[in-house]
This record gives structure tokens, sequence and C-alpha cells, in this order.
């Protein structure tokens, strides 16, 4: 019961943190471990599927892939569409909310192959 009372608690935070202060909500949204490298694949790639991302990142477990993911989706940043085939396919790709990170990611990734290129 006090799990519960925990989990709505640190919702009711987030959702305060949103309307007190978009920009750290984002920030905070885009910091989590391998969240902006997942949205850079997929917006370099295009759609990718749960195993395409993986493979692309061999140091991610399985459960953070999946957080991050669902993250992604209640955020309404990414588009998660499953196909009825056995056994399911599901497709990861950018919503329009989240194409809006484009030029931030470009400029990121500028920014990291002037700093860290060799």
């Amino acid at each position: 019961m006090a799990q519960k009372k925990k989990t709505s608690s640190v919702k009711s935070i987030s959702e305060n943190m949103k309307i007190r202060c978009p920009m750290q909500h984002l920030l905070n949204l885009l910091s989590g471990t391998w969240t902006t490298y997942i949205l850079w694949l997929i917006k370099s790639k295009g759609p990718q599927r749960f195993g395409e991302i993986k493979k692309n990142i061999p140091q991610i477990s399985s459960k953070v892939l999946t957080e991050r993911l669902r993250m992604l989706e209640e955020e309404k940043i990414l588009n998660r569409l499953q196909e009825e085939t056995i056994p399911p396919k599901v497709t990861y790709s950018l919503t329009k909310q989240g194409k809006q990170l484009d030029k931030i990611l470009e400029e990121i990734n500028k920014l990291a192959q002037k700093w860290y290129s060799a």
C-alpha cells in the first residue's frame, strides 16, 4: 500500500515540475541514461524495432531499454506501432512532437563530433 502512495507522489512531483519549470522537466527527461542516444538512433536511422535498438546499444539492458521506450511513449515523443503478427512486431518512431527535437539532437551531435572526434 505504501508503494502506491510513493508512486503517486513521484508522479505528482513530476507533473508539478512540468507545470512549474518545463525546461527542467525536459532536461531531466533527456538526461536519463541512454535516452538521448535512443532518440538519436531513431532520428538518424528511422523507425526501429526493439531488437535493432538493442543491437545498436549492446551495453543497455533490456529492462532499461524497455523503461526508456515506455517513458518516451508516455511523454508522446515516440510512437509505438504494434502489428498483430506472431510474434508481435513492434516498431518505434518519432512522433510529431519528437521530431521537434531534430535540431537539438543535430547540434548535440555536431558538438560531440567537434569535441570527441579523433
